[in-house]
């Protein structure tokens, strides 16, 4: 293969699912939106977790992110964390009843909204979390992989005792179209698919998801507090202003 046509591959796999989710799960991703603008308008945080190692990144993406809302609590959970190590990650992503351990330690319950993004959508942590929270009152956002829980032999390791899988158990459930293995990208004469795309996809649809909100409110009057970069001219003075309002609130602050 000609050097770059790598890279040229990948690009329309990434671009590919990003247009895809634009199109299909767009009302979708307008009725998260609608929620969390209804949440943020009575000044009430919600939480997100990403229950496993690289889902984890997807409650980073919209957690103390310039242009994100101040009002994202992320679970960074340190036992799913890589940082940790990735095999511990792996095995408590695995571990039944651990899910239900970190959304009880949070109090996360009536009224609440809590947001679950794992691409795959079957492990223990991540159908607990959601059965926990649901349970105890709150509102449930899925964004996971359809088809990839779907395709997932009900005996596989990874999945919850029940088999379930999350968008079959979410008050609402967005696709982020990730195919099975997550690696898309084929090398001539390699057996292994390289190129995963499940970053890309929750980002998006998390980013979505936070726009479309804030374009909400803003159209209903209400200026809700938006970080900015620290790193741009005058990102510390403005972050400042609202910092004292989500102390002590937003554990990971």
């Amino acid at each position: 293969m000609t050097p770059g046509n790598t890279m040229d591959s990948f690009l329309k796999e990434v671009t590919g699912i990003i247009n895809r989710i634009h199109t299909e799960e767009k009302p979708r991703i307008l009725e998260a939106a609608k929620r969390l603008a209804d949440h943020v308008s009575q000044d009430r945080i919600f939480y997100i977790w990403g229950p496993g190692g690289h889902s984890n990144l997807g409650a980073m993406e919209i957690f103390f992110r310039a242009g994100g809302l101040m009002h994202a609590n992320a679970i960074l959970n340190t036992d799913t964390l890589l940082s940790n190590g990735a095999l511990k990650s792996m095995l408590a992503e695995r571990l039944p009843g651990y899910g239900k351990v970190v959304i009880e330690d949070y109090c996360i319950g009536s009224g609440d909204l809590l947001l679950i993004v794992n691409a795959y959508g079957i492990n223990s942590a991540t159908i607990d979390a959601a059965q926990t929270a649901k349970a105890n009152g709150a509102f449930v956002i899925g964004v996971s992989s359809f088809a990839h829980a779907e395709q997932t032999a009900h005996d596989h390791p990874a999945r919850h005792p029940s088999k379930n899988n999350l968008h079959d158990i979410v008050d609402l459930a967005i696709d982020c179209k990730v195919s099975i293995g997550d690696a898309v990208v084929e090398i001539h004469n390699f057996e292994q698919k390289v190129g995963p795309l499940s970053t890309f996809a929750n980002a998006y649809v998390l980013n979505c998801i936070v726009i479309e909100a804030i374009q909400r409110l803003v159209s209903e009057g209400i200026n809700p507090p938006v970080w900015r970069s620290g790193n741009a001219p005058g990102g510390d003075e403005w972050n400042q202003k609202f910092i004292d309002r989500f102390r002590g609130k937003i554990r990971m602050l």
